[in-house]
């Protein structure tokens, strides 16, 4: 496939970069983690994907998410949030805005259905998007932007698209068990080369991935302790609160879906001005680097820091036991240059071509219950 060019500044920010990784990796010996790189690749200050300053969301960026596909997307979740909210503290606070809108049509809606949040935080660790979103929510008082996590929160959390852009350990089976796959130099090009796994990583493959002596020689996978690590701040951080809820949406499955033998080249994923593929060393810092979710994974830390799973499902079940359906019958059909283009990102936002069946909804909390159209549809077993 061939990527397009990048103009000259964001060259020589990539190259920048790729000195910077280089000296990390001629400091330690000459060889990283994966994780250690993509989190240089994503998040190094001024220099990284989230940290510099071009543009990642929209038709300018790399790739498009839910909320910026339709305004609907949020208001169907705020019909659940607000039910929630009745019964904790009225305040939100999001991980990874993105470009603002989320926000923006959340606390829009919630407006409409008579639920006044009283404090909006937003977690941001991208500059430009901060920018973008401190624009896009100049109209809403309520909206502050925190550095770090509060110790103690009641209220909701949100999470879209946050957990698949931490960083990630790679490893590989191999006839005398499991590596890990690291990054090295090889004539100032970055490329992977395999040790044998620390005690922890080789601890994490046993608990993460079932019958993982029973995959077949050369399986890559990916293991998942960043976001593990997130999920557990974020229940400590609503466990400590005593009420609320924690909304984790991405793209993902459960564990006996994520390690098939036949998914061995794992899940991760780059994105470059809306052009996906497979290769992390291409241009670092021009481009997103993601992995799947493994929700079960997700589950059990939420679990062992003293939250609840109250529910999990694919996006278009959750979107519709929402009411996305009743929403977009908010604009009459017969008027069809409003209606069809609503209808159209719905379909997106549904369509298990699409969206609709990657992304998955997982709802966790403590002290709270979600309403009964997604408690009826609850797919957690699966997990």
């Amino acid at each position: 496939m061939k990527l397009p060019e990048p103009d000259h500044d964001a060259r020589a920010a990539s190259d920048a970069l790729c000195r910077l990784i280089a000296d990390v990796i001629a400091r330690h010996d000459g060889w990283i983690s994966f994780a250690r790189y993509m989190e240089l690749a994503l998040y190094a200050p001024n220099l990284g994907y989230y940290a510099g300053s071009a543009a990642k969301l929209g038709r300018e960026g790399d790739f498009t998410t839910s909320p910026e596909i339709s305004p609907l997307f949020a208001a169907a979740l705020a019909q659940p949030v607000a039910r929630l909210l009745a019964q904790t503290a009225p305040q939100i606070i999001e991980f990874g805005a993105g470009s603002g809108k989320l926000a923006r049509d959340l606390l829009t809606e919630l407006t409409l259905l008579g639920e006044r949040v009283q404090r909006y935080a937003i977690v941001e660790l991208s500059g430009e998007l901060r920018a973008r979103q401190q624009e896009t929510l100049r109209d809403f008082p309520q909206v502050e932007w925190l550095e770090r996590l509060p110790d103690a929160f009641s209220g909701i959390a949100l999470g879209n698209e946050v957990l698949d852009a931490m960083p990630v350990h790679l490893v590989k089976k191999t006839a005398a068990g499991w590596n890990e796959a690291g990054v090295t130099t090889d004539d100032s090009r970055f490329t992977f080369a395999e040790r044998p796994c620390s005690t922890e990583i080789a601890a994490q493959i046993a608990a993460q991935i079932p019958q993982a002596d029973t995959l077949p020689d050369g399986y890559l996978t990916e293991i998942h302790l960043q976001a593990g690590a997130f999920t557990q701040t974020v229940a400590t951080m609503l466990a400590a609160g005593g009420t609320g809820a924690a909304f984790l949406i991405d793209y993902g499955f459960p564990t006996h879906e994520y390690y098939l033998p036949e998914r061995s080249r794992g899940t991760l994923m780059c994105h470059y001005r809306h052009h996906a593929h497979d290769d992390p060393f291409f241009l670092p810092g021009l481009q997103d680097i993601t992995a799947h979710v493994d929700f079960s994974a997700i589950a059990q830390a939420a679990l062992e820091s003293g939250l609840e799973v109250l529910a999990y499902m694919n996006q278009a079940t959750f979107l519709m036991a929402a009411g996305i359906g009743e929403l977009l019958l908010r604009t009459p059909p017969d008027d069809a240059a409003r209606y069809l283009p609503q209808a159209n990102a719905v379909k997106l936002l549904l369509s298990p071509a699409e969206m609709g069946e990657l992304f998955k909804v997982l709802v966790v909390g403590r002290n709270v219950r979600l309403p009964d159209a997604l408690l009826r549809d609850d797919r957690s077993h699966r997990l």
